[in-house]
């Protein structure tokens, strides 16, 4: 007998309970586990295109024998894979599971009460804590959100951290610089890495500071994203226009040194502000976009300081940049970082030449006690030239404040030249590295 005779036999006519009760099966049962199978499904889909890690917990874990994952969307130029050499682990690790920005930041100093005669300046007390995480790049589009990835050239003027690995690339319309964490990295160099991209968060946007445009430090590779400034730093800039019929074209005039110092000028007083002194002003920390906006970077040096309450490194490529109390081993000022301004202005007039390049170190700080002040460049201006010798004042409280500088610099614009600056011949690498000061040490970190 059929399932519609039985209905038939065992209902009366119009009763739609009993009718309910013989299609049971039918009518509630199967249509509901489609639905919960459906509903279902939609949640796993919207977790997987909007929280990624939760279906990643989810998922059941790799073997421990499995190759290494091939990374898709990279759009790498043919036969060439831009991470081939390195071996990059996509799975998640307990280490990179959470953002652990450093909490204080103690500050050291070293006295030498003998020197100068005048007031030794205050000890530079920051009271700025970096505790902001950086915006989480989408994990599930990571590979594809960068395309056109090709390694940095090995250049003299652009070399990273052994620990990082640099990679151009474009994201969301725009060109990226990708700072990638070697997984060989240990524990502390993972802290440091995550904590210097908090630290730039926490700075927060500046127009003359490069722009950190996301992080990805919930798992492996860790990555900081920066924005790709073209003509990169701004000692090789100033190299490129040395030449003739470079592409792209490269001039330097007196106005555009003033303009872009004023805009140097602007990011170092964004940072005095905040208590920060920047300690490292000179061409190679400031980057240049391909509209010749200059963007102070060098920055790691200060969230290092500030992370693990260092002084002022030893480093003899940094001495000739350094103002006369650093030198001695006396605590840096903001009038310190005006020192080094005034070297950086010689450097853009002289377009890249060595400062005190006739000096050793060793003999450095005399040089600085007799009085002695940096040669005037050729084709350089009474007005610029005084700005440089004012900046390089023996005694700190001579020199001008930043205020001042801004405003020399805005008028001194207005003015100046825009007589496209030559140089006789181009840079001897090997003989800038002898006279700045570098000696066997020749590491050029930008980035």
């Amino acid at each position: 007998m059929s399932s519609l005779s039985e209905a038939d036999f065992h209902c009366k006519q119009g009763d739609t309970i009993c009718d309910i009760r013989m299609y049971e099966q039918e009518v509630i049962i199967v249509p509901t586990l489609l639905l919960a199978t459906f509903l279902v499904t939609l949640v796993f889909i919207f977790l997987l295109r909007f929280c990624p890690e939760k279906v990643d917990r989810i998922r059941p874990p790799n073997s421990k024998s499995a190759s290494r994952r091939v990374l898709h969307g990279i759009d790498a130029p043919p036969g060439i894979d831009p991470l081939e050499h390195e071996s990059i682990a996509l799975d998640m690790t307990s280490s990179y599971s959470t953002f652990h920005p450093p909490t204080t930041y103690p500050s050291k100093t070293v006295n030498t009460p003998s020197f100068p005669p005048s007031p030794p300046p205050q000890p530079f007390k920051p009271s700025f804590t970096p505790i902001v995480q950086p915006r989480e790049l989408p994990r599930q589009r990571l590979p594809e959100s960068f395309n056109m990835v090709s390694s940095l050239p090995a250049a003299f003027s652009l070399r990273s951290d052994p620990s990082v690995s640099l990679y151009r690339a474009r994201m969301e319309n725009r060109s990226v610089v990708l700072r990638v964490l070697n997984d060989s990295a240990d524990a502390t160099e993972r802290q440091n890495f995550l904590g210097f991209a908090s630290f730039l968060a926490q700075l927060g946007p500046h127009p003359f500071l490069p722009e950190l445009l996301g992080v990805v430090s919930l798992r492996a590779p860790l990555v900081t994203v920066v924005e790709e400034l073209e003509n990169r730093d701004l000692l090789s800039f100033l190299w490129r226009c040395r030449q003739e019929n470079v592409d792209p074209p490269c001039e330097m005039t007196e106005r555009r040194i003033f303009t872009m110092a004023k805009q140097v000028a602007s990011a170092l007083e964004f940072l005095h502000s905040k208590d920060l002194l920047h300690g490292n002003i000179r061409a190679r920390s400031v980057l240049v976009t391909k509209e010749f906006t200059a963007k102070l970077w060098g920055l790691h040096g200060v969230y290092t300081r500030k992370n693990q309450g260092a002084t002022q490194r030893d480093d003899p490529s940094m001495k000739k940049w350094r103002a006369p109390e650093l030198l001695a081993k006396r605590p840096a000022g903001q009038s310190s970082d005006i020192w080094s301004f005034g070297i950086l202005l010689y450097e853009m007039a002289t377009l890249g030449e060595a400062p005190f390049a006739e000096i050793s170190v060793n003999e450095l700080l005399q040089f600085h006690q007799r009085g002695k002040n940096l040669k005037k460049p050729s084709n350089c201006s009474n007005t610029l030239y005084s700005l440089i010798k004012s900046c390089c004042q023996w005694k700190d409280q001579d020199r001008p404040s930043l205020a001042e500088v801004s405003r020399k610099l805005l008028s001194g614009e207005k003015s100046a030249s825009d007589k496209v600056l030559k140089a006789s011949e181009a840079v001897n690498i090997e003989q800038y590295l002898q006279e700045a000061g570098y000696g066997e040490t020749n590491s050029y970190t930008v980035f």
